[in-house]
């Protein structure tokens, strides 16, 4: 019984965290208010559906993505519904004026530059333009899209989307296991021989790794909307950075993986069905990308940690396993030059390899994140400042202009001529 429940409590936790479940929820929650509020306000015999249409566009997952495409959304569908009003008093619903109110819309939307949903403006005018037919009838779908617009926008505001930093951190520890597993698999086949057909869907493997990185990255965008504008976060600025960055040393790792995959292909098209390393190097280079792997994992863990404490125990543990396979890294070079020595053939080959291991170090070490963190943290500094200096620079250029300043002007260009 009490296992069943903490699986039943896991399973809504799941669905807590889940941006599918939460914009589903927010949306219908959003819709069915504005729909009660225009019944209220609005006085006609048509059900008012134009206001949940309204909100269900308007609200997004989260507060920053409500407030900078919601406005465009809302802006789509008011325009939409005057060129409705205008279209419904002049003529009726025919397949003619059907075709001139949705070459309107098109068009209009454009002009109005409402970007991505110029289409809405179309939709929103053949939904009115169906429903209504007097001009007086359509001002009320005006109403009811201005209801389902301030719903939805401040049902986002007072309730504040949640932040979605968790799903992405663990987005990225996935894509960081999953190097792992890959790694491990690489690892484990060095010290048999490899058909060339294995060794190229270890390749295919580390290729479709860039799939994965593209579904972290739009997991990431995600958790930096909501991170911009939301009252319940601190550091935004911050926690942006360390995830972004996270992930480009990721993907960096991931094609070097790539790489490495490529190299352990050509190798084995020049072995062919021997083994590609003699015994004693072969241990060692699993030894090495064993320690890789797990230094990847510590690394996502490091990155995707917000409390101190176990960001200090994500370290330590980081720095061990970095001190560790660097060890490993050393060892197997050693091999390496002796196994060169006697067998020069494929020195090139060897050479890549160790290079390699050497660039996924260098990516995962302390030193150069922590260089990274503070160049990003510079450069996202002085491009907020870029910004507000600006902002501030155009700022006088829009006040009016009064009488005092106008004779001022007027006496400098009398002095100039």
């Amino acid at each position: 019984m009490r296992d069943s429940r903490r699986e039943t409590w896991a399973v809504l936790d799941r669905w807590r965290r889940d941006p599918a479940v939460v914009q589903t929820v927010r949306s219908t929650a959003a819709a069915t208010i504005s729909y009660v509020v225009a019944l209220g306000a609005v006085r006609s015999p048509a059900p008012p559906l134009t206001a949940p249409l309204t909100a269900l566009l308007v609200v997004q997952v989260t507060l920053y993505s409500t407030l900078t495409t919601g406005i465009r959304r809302v802006n789509s569908v008011v325009v939409g519904v005057l060129i409705a009003i205008a279209f419904s008093a002049l003529v009726g619903l025919t397949w003619w004026s059907l075709a001139l109110i949705i070459l309107a819309s098109l068009v209009v939307g454009r002009m109005v530059r409402v970007d991505e949903f110029v289409p809405e403006v179309a939709i929103s005018a053949m939904l009115v333009l169906g429903v209504t037919q007097v001009a007086d009838t359509a001002w009320d779908r005006v109403l009811e899209t201005l209801i389902g617009a301030v719903v939805g926008l401040l049902f986002n505001t007072v309730l504040a989307p949640p932040v979605w930093v968790g799903p992405a951190g663990e987005s990225i520890e996935d894509l960081a296991r999953r190097m792992r597993q890959l790694m491990l698999s690489i690892g484990e086949e060095l010290n048999s021989p490899t058909p060339v057909e294995r060794a190229a869907a270890r390749l295919h493997e580390a290729r479709r790794l860039d799939n994965d990185v593209a579904d972290v990255d739009a997991a990431l965008r995600q958790a930096e909307d909501s991170l911009r504008l939301n009252p319940r976060v601190k550091e935004g600025l911050l926690h942006r950075i360390v995830l972004r960055t996270g992930l480009d040393t990721l993907e960096i790792c991931a094609v070097v993986l790539r790489v490495l995959a490529r190299t352990l292909t050509d190798l084995a098209k020049e072995r062919g069905p021997v083994e590609r390393f003699p015994r004693e190097l072969g241990v060692a280079l699993e030894e090495t990308l064993g320690h890789l792997a797990d230094t990847l994992v510590s690394f996502a863990v490091l990155v995707t940690t917000r409390v101190s404490e176990n960001a200090d125990e994500a370290e330590a543990r980081l720095h061990g396993e970095l001190q560790a396979a660097r060890a490993s890294r050393d060892n197997t070079a050693a091999l390496m030059l002796a196994v060169v020595q006697r067998e020069p053939r494929q020195w090139q080959l060897y050479g890549a390899l160790l290079t390699e291991v050497d660039r996924i170090l260098d990516e995962l070490d302390l030193d150069h994140r922590s260089r990274r963190l503070m160049e990003e943290l510079d450069r996202a500094t002085r491009e907020r400042r870029e910004r507000r200096r600006r902002r501030l620079s155009a700022l006088p250029a829009r006040l009016p202009r009064g009488r005092d300043d106008r004779r001022r002007e007027e006496r400098h260009a009398s002095g100039d001529r």
